[in-house]
């Protein structure tokens, strides 16, 4: 893994929220630190409302962690596009976040610690 990023499980239960919806809450979540960047908390994807998210076509690079994948939230009040990113076959070093959902917040996205 590079030196710069930490993988641990997040303390604590997590919800994530968008657009009025619950989309998902996890006791095992897991949160990256990756150098100087906020923390970002990765849910459990079997802990998410898959029904809310719909994958796009967009795709990002990390040197460190490999190819992301993207997912728009759709609620009832709205579309939140490339809200969701996930790593499907994350680097080595970084494999506890495989199977697992990163959110952007703000734009209608909450992740707490409740």
């Amino acid at each position: 893994m590079a030196d710069h990023i930490k993988i641990t499980k997040a303390d604590g239960r997590w919800s994530v929220r968008a657009g009025g919806a619950v989309l998902g809450e996890s006791d095992n979540a897991l949160e990256l630190v990756e150098g100087d960047y906020p923390p970002v908390i990765y849910f459990p994807r079997q802990d998410i409302a898959m029904a809310f998210l719909d994958a796009t076509d967009k795709t990002t690079h990390c040197p460190h962690k490999g190819d992301a994948s993207y997912f728009s939230v759709v609620t009832k009040s709205a579309t939140l596009e490339n809200a969701v990113w996930s790593y499907e076959n994350p680097k080595e070093g970084v494999a506890r976040i495989k199977d697992h959902l990163a959110f952007y917040t703000g734009n209608g996205v909450t992740v707490e610690n409740i």
